[in-house]
């Protein structure tokens, strides 16, 4: 079966449950300190579009859009769980926010990710994000590398 994408209320159990498995991923990886996590509830926020990945019922993956202001945009809580990686779920997923996110003019995508992310910085790097110092307010860190995006207003 295709593995189907689409805008989704983070308040299901089902993401509920993606979520905390993506939350023990990056506590594995990196310090609690470290971790800048979204909640489902302000995943709910109205600030913030939440795409799901779908294998017929079961959810796979997941990313999210944080609107900043006007011109900014993160992508935030990008992931696809193990057994799904590899199929391109991810770029899928960030296609769609790219996609949102030019509609609505927003001229400047960010994101922090992890340092022990490398599958991750591919995806990024490969759609035309580029490394830079700390975004918003995150603090420089030795755990945390950023990207960002520079988008063609219309």
């Amino acid at each position: 079966m295709a593995v189907t994408i689409a805008v989704e209320s983070p308040l299901q159990d089902e993401v509920r449950t993606l979520i905390a498995e993506l939350n023990t991923v990056l506590l594995a990886l990196s310090p609690p300190e470290a971790c800048y996590h979204l909640t489902v509830e302000q995943m709910a926020e109205p600030t913030v579009t939440v795409w799901i990945a779908r294998d017929g019922d079961t959810v796979v993956g997941c990313g999210a859009l944080k609107r900043h202001s006007e011109t900014v945009g993160e992508v935030k809580r990008m992931f696809t769980r193990p057994a799904w990686q590899g199929q391109g779920i991810g770029r899928r997923i960030l296609g769609e926010i790219l996609s949102v996110a030019e509609r609505e003019e927003l001229t400047t995508l960010v994101l922090e990710t992890g340092d022990q992310h490398p599958a991750a910085w591919a995806i990024y790097e490969k759609a035309g994000f580029t490394r830079c110092g700390p975004v918003l307010d995150y603090p420089a860190s030795p755990f945390s590398v950023f990207y960002q995006k520079q988008l063609l207003a219309a």
